[in-house]
C-alpha cells in the first residue's frame, strides 16, 4: 500500500496518462477527422502536464521553505510527510533534526550571551564600549554607579563628569593603561583604566575598564608615610642623640673645668682633648644628617626620561668599564651578554646607566667580602617581547622577608661601614623605572644569589 502512496508511484502514473493521451491524440490525428476530439485531447494534454508541473515542484517548495526557514532564523514550523509518499520521509527527518540542530545552536547562544551580559552588569570594574562614532554600545552597572549616571550614549557625555576624563579616554590606545584622578559630585576617584580595541561587523570598537583604586593607594600612601617616617625618624635620630648628648657633655666639661681668675681662661690638657673629640664627633654626626638631607632631596628630585634608541650592549659594556676599577679592587668580575647583541631599546640611556650603576654598585658591596664573587649584566628579549635586562651575582641572596623592604628610601640592611648602603640606590632605580612605565623586581632566594630584573 505505502508503493501506491508513494512519489514514485505518482509519477509512473501520471508518465503513462500522459503517454497514452499523447498516442491516441497521434492515432485521432493521423487516422480520423475528428476534430473535436482532438482539441479535447489537446487540453487535456495540457492539463496533465501542468498537473506533473505542479506535482514535480512539491520538493522545490519543500527545499524553498526550509532555506528560508534558515535565512530567516525561523525555527517555529515543522517537515512533515504532506501527502507526497514514502520517499520524502527520510528527506523531511533530515529537514527536521537540522532545524532541530539550530534550535539548539541559538538557544545556547541566547544563553551565552545571556550569561555573559550578567556577567558584564555585576562585575564590579565599571565597563564602557564605544564605536569609531563615539556612540556607546555597553554601559554596565559597575559604570553607572561609579560615574553616577542613569545612562550614557554618547562617550563625548564623560565631558560633563570630567574634561580630562573624556580626553584621557579619547586618547588611550588599545593595550594601555592609564591612572587618572577626578571628581565625581565632590567624591574623589582614583581611576586605573585599560583600554582594548577590536572590529566587529567592520565597525571599529574601544572597550575601556574602569577600576576605582582611591581607597586602595590611600592604605599604600599611608603605609609608605609610615615606612618613610620610621626611616626618617631613626636616621634623624642616630644622629640627634649623639649631638645632643655630646654638646650636654662638653657644657658639663666646660663649667666643671672652667677657672676663670682672670681675662684668661684656662683649661687641663685632659679636658681639652676630651671637648675636641666631642666637637669632632658632634661635627661628623652633622655633616652625616647633612649627607642624608641631600640624599632625600635626590630621591624627590629625579628628572623626566629622556627617551632616544640605544644599544643595550653599548651602555652595558660602558657601565661595565665604569665599575672595573671598583669590582676589580674587591676582586670581582664583572660579565656582559646581550642576546641579540643588536638589540635596541626606547628609553633615557643616561638614567637607564644610572640605574645599572647602582645594582653594580649593591652587588659589589655584596660581593666584598665572597671569594670568586661574579657579576652578570644581561640584556634580552621575554617571551612576551618586552626588552629585559638583568643583573645578576652569586652572593648570598636577601631573605624573602626583606625583598621588598630593600626598595623603601634609607632602608638599609646590617653591615658594618663598608657593606652598609645609603639605602638610596634601589629605591632611585626603582623610581626611575617607573617613570619609564617599568618595573625593577628581586628574585633571590637566600644562599643563591640574586637578580635584580629591570623591565622595560
Amino acid at each position: 500500500m505505502n508503493f501506491f502512496k508513494s512519489f514514485r508511484f505518482g509519477i509512473i502514473i501520471r508518465v503513462l496518462l500522459l503517454a497514452a493521451t499523447l498516442l491516441a491524440l497521434v492515432y485521432l490525428i493521423l487516422e480520423t477527422s475528428y476534430y473535436v476530439s482532438m482539441s479535447i485531447l489537446g487540453v487535456v494534454i495540457i492539463g496533465q502536464i501542468i498537473t506533473m508541473v505542479k506535482y514535480l515542484e512539491r520538493t522545490n517548495i519543500l527545499l524553498t521553505r526550509f532555506l528560508e526557514a534558515i535565512r530567516y532564523s525561523d525555527f517555529t514550523g515543522t517537515f512533515r510527510n504532506q501527502e507526497m509518499g514514502s520517499n520524502f520521509d527520510e528527506l523531511n527527518e533530515s529537514f527536521s533534526k537540522v532545524i532541530e540542530r539550530f534550535k539548539e545552536e541559538r538557544s545556547e547562544k541566547e544563553e551565552s550571551i545571556r550569561y555573559l551580559e550578567t556577567v558584564v552588569q555585576h562585575i564590579g570594574i565599571g565597563l564602557v564600549c564605544f564605536n569609531g562614532k563615539g556612540e556607546v554600545a555597553l554601559l554596565n552597572t559597575a559604570a553607572k554607579r561609579l560615574f553616577k549616571v542613569a545612562t550614557l550614549r554618547e562617550i563625548e557625555s564623560l565631558k560633563d563628569i570630567s574634561e580630562a576624563l573624556f580626553k584621557t579616554v579619547q586618547k588611550l590606545k588599545g593595550g594601555n593603561r592609564s591612572l587618572i584622578r577626578v571628581s565625581v559630585q565632590n567624591e574623589p576617584l582614583q581611576l586605573a583604566m585599560y583600554a582594548t580595541e577590536f572590529r566587529m561587523r567592520d565597525e571599529a570598537y574601544k572597550l575601556v575598564s574602569f577600576q576605582n583604586i582611591h581607597t586602595e593607594l590611600e592604605e599604600k600612601e599611608m603605609e609608605a608615610w609610615q615606612n618613610l617616617t620610621q626611616v626618617l625618624a631613626h636616621e634623624i635620630m642616630n644622629s640627634i642623640t649623639p649631638i645632643s648628648s655630646l654638646s650636654a657633655t662638653v657644657k658639663m666639661l666646660l663649667e666643671e673645668n672652667l677657672r676663670s681668675d682672670s681675662e684668661q681662661v684656662s683649661l687641663n690638657r685632659e679636658t681639652v682633648v676630651d671637648v675636641t673629640d666631642a666637637l669632632n664627633t658632634i661635627s661628623n654626626r652633622s655633616q652625616g644628617l647633612i649627607r642624608f638631607v641631600n640624599s632625600y632631596r635626590d630621591f624627590t628630585q629625579i628628572p623626566e626620561p629622556n627617551v632616544e634608541l640605544f644599544s643595550v650592549n653599548e651602555v652595558l659594556l660602558r657601565t661595565a668599564n665604569l665599575m672595573k676599577s671598583q669590582a676589580d679592587s674587591e676582586d670581582i668580575k664583572i660579565e656582559v651578554q646581550t642576546e641579540p647583541e643588536s638589540l635596541e631599546l626606547t628609553a633615557d640611556p643616561h638614567l637607564t646607566e644610572q640605574v645599572l650603576i647602582n645594582l653594580v654598585k649593591n652587588a659589589i658591596r655584596v660581593l666584598s667580602d665572597q671569594d670568586g664573587g661574579k657579576i652578570l649584566m644581561k640584556g634580552e628579549i621575554e617571551e612576551s617581547g618586552r626588552v629585559v635586562i638583568k643583573v645578576c651575582d652569586n652572593g648570598p641572596g636577601v631573605k624573602k622577608s626583606m625583598s621588598e623592604k630593600i626598595f623603601i628610601p634609607f632602608y638599609t640592611v646590617s653591615g658594618d661601614g663598608k657593606t652598609k648602603g645609603s639605602g638610596i640606590g634601589l629605591s632611585l632605580s626603582r623610581q626611575i623605572m617607573r617613570l619609564h612605565g617599568g618595573s625593577l623586581i628581586l628574585n633571590s632566594e637566600k644562599g643563591k644569589g640574586s637578580v635584580f630584573t629591570m623591565r622595560f
